[in-house]
């Protein structure tokens, strides 16, 4: 196999490799329904895994509907002192957190719940966009 042909061949293994992302980390709280009418939206209803957007992320609107893997990665008070399940949820930004907003990313009730205890009210995250 010519050089030309190996170099063609790297390329294009490489270019086929999965890009590789990195979480990044904030935080998350929780707001309780109804969800409508949202930022994004109006009184479209998309369901209750959801989320809206604090200023980290929200970029004038572009977060709307863009979709965040969100895990737990610890507490960030004394009240619950381990507050993860140890699982992730999958949301799909739908609204605004304005300025004042305590989390990167305030989830709807349903999937915090998935992914920590809804006593703790403020939990540590990592989250990737999907």
């Amino acid at each position: 196999m010519g050089l030309e042909m190996r170099v063609l061949l790297v390329l294009a293994m490489a270019i086929c490799l999965p890009s590789a992302t990195y979480a990044a980390d904030g935080t998350a709280t929780f707001y309780t329904p109804p969800y409508v009418p949202s930022s994004c939206y109006g009184y479209q209803n998309d369901g209750v895994m959801i989320a809206a957007a604090s200023d980290a992320i929200w970029g004038n609107r572009a977060a709307c509907g863009r979709r965040y893997r969100v895990t737990c990665t610890g507490a960030t008070n004394q009240g619950v002192p381990q507050p993860c399940k140890g699982t992730s949820v999958v949301v799909k930004i739908v609204d605004y957190c304005p300025p004042g907003c305590r989390g990167t990313i305030d989830l709807s009730q349903e999937a915090f719940t998935v992914i920590a205890n809804p006593n703790a009210g403020k939990i540590k995250i990592s989250y990737t966009q999907v």
